[in-house]
């Protein structure tokens, strides 16, 4: 493999390392599923990329041309109770580049399960202040390749996710802030020795922590959302990827993207819930320069008693 084609290997870390991206709107706003309704359905997402960023400096590479990566999987929201939601996701991923020689991947990436519980919330007049307070791990599903960057469908590390959230509702807007922090497991990769900022024996790879933080704010009521986010992804820890070197899976990775998402749930079509987003990453540390969209198509069940009762992920 050619230093070239090795050394944008990155890229994939959008798809691989950044938690919640491909989710939909769950586990990082202020909506709750009531208890007994289960939301579930295929989300289908997309990014690609043709510069990246080399330690700092941006940069791009006519041997690769553009990086696309595709995903399409099963997710879904339980109302255990009002105050507590499990979250779980699947996706199926494929990757590709569309110059040079470099085969791209496919397979089943990683399994998430999220708990999300509502702490607190105060209700006054026509505004709602919440609390949360969020748990998730993730785990690879197969043995996949982890070393092969930017094909390479994820970063192969058990992950366990913790994060706090603060939502605050005037009306129909709203504004949400929260901030994760990420413990991730050491990974084993496919040779025996491997350079970082020096020569390592061993297959096993030392990942570093990460944390991530997010606001959003917009109009939200029963029928639709509409939302502006911010997003920053931090690696803590890792080390640049230096010039004509090979990347690696312990590189520090950050980025900073902006973006759209929306929801409808059409009244007269009782339990269809419709959802978008759009980001764009602006900057970035060893990562691809990104445009990512996605889009889901879900079914809210009732398994309650009282068949009657509104069927909405609004906020309660």
């Amino acid at each position: 493999m050619t230093t070239h084609r090795l050394i944008v290997r990155i890229g994939a870390i959008l798809l691989g390392a950044i938690p919640g991206q491909l989710k939909a709107q769950t586990d990082a706003d202020g909506i709750m599923m009531g208890k007994n309704l289960f939301c579930g359905g295929i989300m289908t997402a997309t990014s690609s990329w043709n510069q990246y960023w080399e330690g700092t400096l941006l940069r791009s590479n006519a041997n690769l041309g553009s990086v696309k990566t595709t995903m399409i999987g099963p997710m879904g929201s339980w109302g255990v109770t009002k105050q507590l939601n499990l979250i779980f996701s699947l996706p199926y991923v494929q990757t590709r580049a569309t110059a040079g020689t470099l085969t791209g991947l496919n397979g089943f990436q990683d399994f998430s399960l999220t708990a999300k519980y509502r702490l607190y919330r105060l209700k006054k007049n026509i505004s709602t202040f919440s609390v949360f307070g969020i748990a998730g791990i993730s785990t690879p599903v197969q043995d996949y390749v982890k070393d092969l960057l930017p094909v390479s469908i994820g970063l192969g590390s058990r992950n366990l996710t913790m994060r706090a959230m603060l939502d605050y509702q005037y009306s129909n807007f709203f504004v949400t802030a929260s901030g994760s922090y990420i413990a991730r497991s050491n990974i084993f990769i496919d040779r025996t020795a491997y350079y970082t900022t020096r020569m390592i024996y061993s297959n096993e790879v030392a990942m570093p922590d990460a944390t991530y933080s997010n606001f959003r704010m917009g109009f939200r009521n029963k029928e639709i959302v509409a939302e502006a986010v911010a997003d920053v992804w931090t690696t803590l820890g890792g080390f640049d990827i230096t010039k004509n070197n090979m990347p690696f899976p312990s590189n520090q990775m950050n980025q900073t993207r902006i973006g759209i998402n929306g929801k409808y749930e059409p009244t007269r079509w009782k339990g269809i819930s419709l959802t978008a987003a759009f980001y764009q990453t602006i900057n970035g540390r060893n990562m691809g320069k990104a445009s990512f969209a996605q889009a889901g198509f879900f079914y809210i069940f009732n398994f309650s008693k009282k068949q009657g009762k509104t069927i909405s992920l609004s906020p309660r």
